[in-house]
């Protein structure tokens, strides 16, 4: 008879003598013990001590000597991995390269639990393609950050009363190497502290020389090429850091303004002749060159074709003209084209060929164009000219209004749009070369869906503004002659010397040259960090052959435009290839309530206190549980709980250590390491309890080993966290007691050791890319280890398991769960040992009172009071 055939007997019948008739195929899987199982109610067995061995060299401690993991020993052990030289790719087992680029901090940067984020997420990703044999390379570097690092040593310099102005370039440059030397290292060593199995002796910086030399090569070739080029445009102008700013460097935020309503009177008209534009910005009237309205308003088609009068300009008159661009429901329907002073009204004037007229200076004042107000700031001078406006009968009204202000990502202030003399880099024909790699398959983006906003960010791509007017950074590589035309005659070169040997070829000996005041962009040298760290241009340099293009991108979903585009389009251009074959973006971390961390909300979390009070481990797991591009709201009670489970591993080896042979026990060893698991046979020869978990075991080793290939982290943690937690320290390792403390049979014993050391020894492995930390000092405590674990082999995949035995153990549990729920029902004494008759078929009976000894210590049963029947008792007595 099957056992969906069994006959059902009628369950959780309580007699005097505390028996009970259950039926195993009643009752519900996974659900956790009622009453946790203490060791100390069992018989001791001798305790093996392996302490002596995990701590000959300093560096760990065995959970013998220790209640819980010590966090202070993170440091220890990395530093021991670093010295052992762990991080440096190893071609010793002929495998193809997984190689990453660390996306470079600002060296200005402290960490944040956005860093937090990509370490873990990339320090996962490296230490598994490492355990499987793969040579690894994760490059580590800083970004030097132009404007905020700038601003950084200009707020250094002010609080000893010092200008950058009153330096001098040179002198300011020193000052910012001395503080990149003395404080530019915080942000790698905490990375560090994370667990990062960098390459250290690879670290790069982005001024290095090499890297520097590869940005002039960039520019270089670009400019050969004719995609580089200088002209007049409208750009984001911060008139506190004085320097354009990338469109991707502004942030819009919305905020209390107002709605200005102005008079301008039709020239020759009556007094009642007059258009009211409405405006946010009243001190851009000084730059109007046109007023316009839409073709179809009826209202002011009379007067499309006059002249306008712009008040406070002593009657300076512009036209007044009609196109489809304008708004007739915004406002009045009557716009002032500023094009000095606005990227929409900038296009539409050079569409229509008006003039652009700039009235404001590069600190954020008015200029002469605007007459009296000339030197006042562009906020005061908004003031000042409102009031005159009232007075003069031409202010109409004023109302509150939200404004969407651009300010700037670094310094904060608001961003003036401001035509400006730039460098500019043609970017259609390189973003025409990006979207072909994902069109074809060549780079992968995951999620999936951020290919959309990638297709349309690249084909909508705008010129890029890569000249900054700083001091710090990648200097031009642009010199001028002396005397002649700066538009019109300029050189572009490697160095000095040889851009004054090509002016003096074209020019003259007696010539002068001096170069381009103005830095690179930073995001132009990050966007050719996965080749110029590696040696670029010199294609021949050894890194460059062995480890490009890299394997993987990781970041932030967040700068996906700023960066990640970027660098495909260099890559593609100076290589040939792209720099990557993956792109792996990861969400924002926020509050536990799901807002943006911020300093203002007060709900910033420190990576570093919080690695202080629940361990890297804890941090690095939570981390790791998110989903790729999704935001992950982080909490204590999570990183509670993950602690939590840093400790239950810590006790599940404890616990196996404390239970494995002496270490002289020459034949107790020699009969563990003869146990092999990877063959069927040696499989089945095992009993039930062992064979569930060691099939489990394997079925979790190819789920596993299947999401990390698949870059599912979150499911790698989930699935471990499962095994670990209940499948083994919860019915295995109690299950293994029974075998250990009762049998009174050594070689039993000796089954159940070898399983325990084999099951944990590939559960350090699994988990060994989360949480470093724990499970090298756990695999230290073991016994005859050979290697660190952090360079150990992956499990082997496509093991033995047999799944009748793993559906034989799930009824054992659905009994074991029904005694306990029955005990509890019935308000059982914990620790009363009762009598129970069970009825099952005749098959589930034999392996059912073959694991009867652990049926009786999971279930607190008496093991000389279990009956088994294949149909139900009478009656109870």
């Amino acid at each position: 008879m099957s056992l969906h055939q069994m006959a059902i007997s009628p369950p959780f019948l309580l007699s005097s003598r505390s028996a009970y008739t259950l039926n195993p195929l009643l009752f519900a899987k996974h659900r956790r013990f009622c009453f946790p199982l203490s060791q100390s109610r069992f018989s001791s067995i001798k305790r093996r001590s392996f302490a002596v061995v995990a701590s000959e060299n300093g560096v760990f401690t065995s959970p013998e000597l220790a209640k819980s993991f010590d966090f202070t020993s993170e440091e220890r052990i990395y530093n021991w991995w670093q010295s052992q030289g762990y991080f440096r790719p190893k071609f010793d087992r002929g495998s193809d390269p997984f190689v990453i680029s660390m996306p470079p901090p600002n060296v200005t940067g402290s960490l944040h639990m956005g860093h937090a984020m990509f370490v873990t997420l990339e320090d996962i990703m490296v230490r598994y393609h490492r355990m499987r044999g793969r040579p690894t390379l994760w490059l580590p570097g800083t970004d030097h950050a132009g404007i905020a690092t700038q601003l950084v040593v200009e707020r250094m310099l002010a609080s000893e009363g010092i200008k950058r102005a009153e330096l001098g370039r040179d002198e300011f440059a020193k000052r910012v190497w001395e503080w990149k030397e003395k404080y530019g290292g915080t942000i790698t060593n905490q990375i560090k502290r994370l667990g990062a199995s960098c390459d250290w002796t690879r670290e790069r910086f982005t001024l290095d020389e090499q890297l520097s030399r590869a940005v002039v090569e960039a520019f270089v070739k670009l400019h050969e090429k004719g995609l580089i080029y200088q002209g007049s445009y409208m750009v984001n102008w911060s008139p506190k850091l004085q320097t354009a700013v990338s469109d991707l460097e502004v942030e819009y935020s919305e905020e209390p303004g107002a709605l200005y309503y102005i008079k301008y009177r039709v020239a020759g008209g009556s007094r009642s002749d007059f258009l009211t534009i409405a405006t946010t910005r009243p001190e851009t009237l000084f730059g109007d060159v046109a007023i316009a309205v839409h073709p179809q308003d009826e209202r002011y088609s009379k007067y499309v074709g006059q002249m306008a009068i712009v008040p406070m300009t002593y009657g300076r008159h512009v036209p007044i003209i009609s196109d489809k661009f304008v708004d007739k429901d915004f406002g009045t329907g009557v716009l002032k084209i500023s094009p000095g002073h606005d990227h929409n009204d900038y296009l539409l004037a050079r569409k229509l060929g008006l003039p652009i007229l700039n009235v404001m200076n590069k600190d954020g004042t008015l200029n002469e164009v605007a007459g009296l107000y000339c030197g006042l700031d562009r906020f005061e001078a908004r003031k000042k000219l409102w009031c005159e406006l009232e007075e003069t009968d031409l202010a109409v009204k004023k109302e509150p209004y939200t404004l969407r202000v651009p300010r700037s990502q670094r310094g904060g202030e608001v961003i003036e749009p401001l035509v400006s003399k730039q460098w500019f880099v043609t970017m259609e024909p390189l973003a025409e070369k990006a979207l072909r790699a994902v069109e074809k398959g060549e780079l992968t983006i995951m999620p999936e869906r951020f290919e959309k906003i990638y297709n349309h960010w690249l084909s909508n791509i705008k010129d890029w503004c890569i000249s900054r007017q700083l001091w710090w950074g990648h200097r031009i590589p642009v010199w001028y002659i002396v005397g002649k035309d700066c538009e019109e005659e300029y050189i572009v070169a490697r160095s000095a010397e040889e851009a004054l040997i090509k002016a003096c070829d074209k020019y003259g000996k007696e010539i002068e040259i001096y170069q381009d005041p103005d830095v690179l962009d930073t995001w132009f040298s990050s966007a050719l960090w996965p080749f110029s760290t590696l040696g670029w241009p010199d294609v021949s340099a050894e890194d460059f052959k062995r480890f490009y293009p890299t394997t993987m991108l990781e970041t932030g979903h967040d700068i996906l435009f700023f960066w990640v585009a970027r660098m495909v389009m260099m890559g593609i251009e100076f290589t040939g290839t792209v720099p990557f074959s993956y792109v792996y973006l990861h969400g924002l971390i926020r509050d536990s309530e799901g807002r943006k961390m911020s300093k203002t909300l007060g709900n910033v979390i420190d990576p570093l206190d919080t690695i202080k009070e629940f361990g890297t481990d804890a941090l690095r797991f939570t981390l790791a549980l998110g989903t790729a591009g999704q935001d992950l709201n982080l909490s204590t009670e999570r990183l509670t709980a993950n602690k939590a489970f840093t400790n239950k591993l810590w006790n599940a080896g404890k616990f196996v250590l404390q239970n494995l042979p002496d270490r002289d026990n020459v034949s107790g060893w020699q009969t563990i390491q003869a146990y092999k698991f990877d063959m069927e046979e040696s499989l089945l020869r095992l009993p039930l309890s062992e064979c569930w978990v060691v099939s489990k075991l394997h079925l979790l080793i190819d789920a596993v080993t299947e999401s990390y290939n698949k870059f599912f982290f979150g499911e790698v943690g989930r699935e471990t966290y499962d095994f670990i937690w209940g499948d083994f320290a919860d019915w295995y390792i109690e299950a293994s007691k029974a075998r250990l403390y009762h049998s009174g049979d050594d070689s039993v014993a000796l089954v159940a050791q070898a399983v325990l050391l084999y099951v944990f020894e590939s559960i350090l492995k699994l988990l060994h890319p989360f949480m470093p930390f724990v499970t090298e000092e756990l695999w230290q405590a073991l016994p005859n280890r050979k290697e660190a674990l952090i360079i150990s082999s992956w499990p082997q995949t496509s093991l033995p398991r047999n799944t009748t035995l793993v559906k034989r153990f799930e009824n054992l549990q659905a009994l074991t769960r029904a005694i306990r729920n029955a005990r509890a029902e019935y308000s059982v004494e914990p620790a009363k040992r009762i009598s129970a008759s069970i009825v099952a078929s005749e098959e589930v009976i034999q392996y059912i009172s073959e694991e009867k000894e652990v049926l009786a210590l999971l279930s607190r049963l008496d093991l000389d009071n279990i009956h088994f029947t294949d149909s139900p008792p009478g009656m109870f007595t």
